[in-house]
């Protein structure tokens, strides 16, 4: 029999702590071992209660979700998913080492309780087995904290400012966590000149999918492409509300314009459309040029956006001159549409399995031939580049 996932339940909401603690106990997939109120109290409780994943909410009295994580997870790489309100700060969170999110509950949105239950098992159930990629940042911030005497391993040395307790033991290593830093960000957007030689004049269009660890992943992809770098299009499984505050994330951050992409948006060089939340995107010809087409429709695989349906439209009408990328993420979303992209004449990229959050939408694209190279999540910009600059 298959041992139940301890779970963490920390919410300072004692109703919807108390529901969520019921919900999760009433599975057998999963063992509640205990809640906290805030980040303090969940401080001091975990090194009794040794649970292998966390539910954390992001605004609590005193030290926020984020602080906690900040300081959680250099000494205790643990699997935490958000419970979060439709929030900006979630990816702050993610960038913490969060591996993934789910809304709050909202009749208002029509985001009901038992969707939201849903939606955080499968989450719970996916990220006990995810890795925890923390930025070096985190752990250079790490350093100098631990307790240094022989013997002390990462898991058992104090970071003296976590409070009394001041260790977090290694718990449960049923995840088979790592901690990497192969995701570490580039330090800067590239620059703005041009470094491309088109093989001809049509344009290209680069394409990328990913899922649970995404957010993070297409960040240190796409910061890397010079602001004239042909045009973008990205699905990111992510809900309607977020995908906004993403984009407005993501265009801070790269030398290209990054937006939420609406129904008739041309592709252009410089420009990044990402996949609204709760819509299918597809890419649509018109002569040289394309557009995107940004409809409701049916959920593909699960998922509205889909990977699939998005790669599926830039094999039909791109072809030869695409060039697709597949990241981290749950399930095979993405797979098939990057090998019929392959097929017809796509270059296609899946990221790794150690740089990844969870191997599977990479895996999946790699065992069925879909990948004419799987490469390591920091390496994967400039193999774009490199792509699109060969004579």
């Amino acid at each position: 029999m298959t041992q139940a996932i301890r779970v963490m339940v920390i919410d300072d909401s004692a109703v919807f702590r108390s529901w969520l603690v019921q919900s999760l106990s009433a599975d057998s997939r999963f063992e509640v071992v205990g809640f906290a109120t805030n980040a303090l109290d969940a401080q001091n409780k975990l090194p009794l209660l040794k649970p292998d994943i966390l539910t954390l909410d992001i605004e609590m009295p005193g030290m926020s979700g984020i602080d906690f994580l900040k300081k959680l997870l250099p000494v205790h790489p643990i699997p935490v998913i958000l419970v979060s309100s439709l929030n900006l700060r979630v990816f702050d969170a993610l960038e913490a080492g969060a591996v993934d999110f789910v809304r709050k509950p909202d009749a208002s949105q029509g985001l009901s309780r038992e969707i939201f239950m849903n939606t955080l098992k499968t989450k719970l159930v996916m990220a006990a087995s995810s890795h925890v990629h923390l930025p070096p940042s985190h752990m250079k911030s790490a350093k100098g904290t631990y307790d240094a005497s022989p013997g002390a391993s990462p898991h058992n040395q104090r970071l003296g400012n976590l409070g009394k307790p001041g260790s977090f033991p290694a718990g449960n290593s049923r995840a088979g966590l790592a901690v990497s830093s192969s995701t570490g960000r580039a330090a800067s957007p590239a620059p703005s000149n041009p470094l491309f030689r088109y093989k001809d004049s049509s344009p290209y269009v680069i394409a990328i999918g990913a899922s649970t660890g995404g957010t993070e992943a297409i960040l240190e992809v796409v910061r890397q492409f010079p602001a004239n770098t042909p045009g973008v299009v990205i699905t990111q499984h992510m809900p309607a509300g977020f995908t906004a505050m993403y984009a407005d994330r993501l265009n801070r951050s790269c030398a290209m314009e990054v937006r939420e992409a609406k129904n008739g948006d041309h592709i252009r060089p410089g420009l990044i459309l990402l996949a609204p939340g709760g819509m299918q995107m597809r890419v649509v010809a018109q002569g040289n040029a394309y557009s995107v087409s940004v409809l409701p429709g049916e959920k593909v695989n699960g998922h509205r956006p889909s990977v699939d349906v998005l790669f599926d439209s830039v094999a039909a009408h791109v072809r030869q001159k695409a060039i697709g990328g597949l990241l981290t993420g749950m399930g095979a979303d993405g797979a098939a549409g990057l090998l019929r992209m392959r097929k017809n004449g796509a270059f296609t990229i899946g990221q790794d399995k150690n740089s990844c959050v969870v191997y599977g939408m990479p895996m999946e694209a790699w065992r069925i031939g879909a990948v004419c190279r799987q490469l390591p999540l920091n390496t994967i910009g400039q193999a774009v580049l490199n792509q699109l600059a060969r004579p």
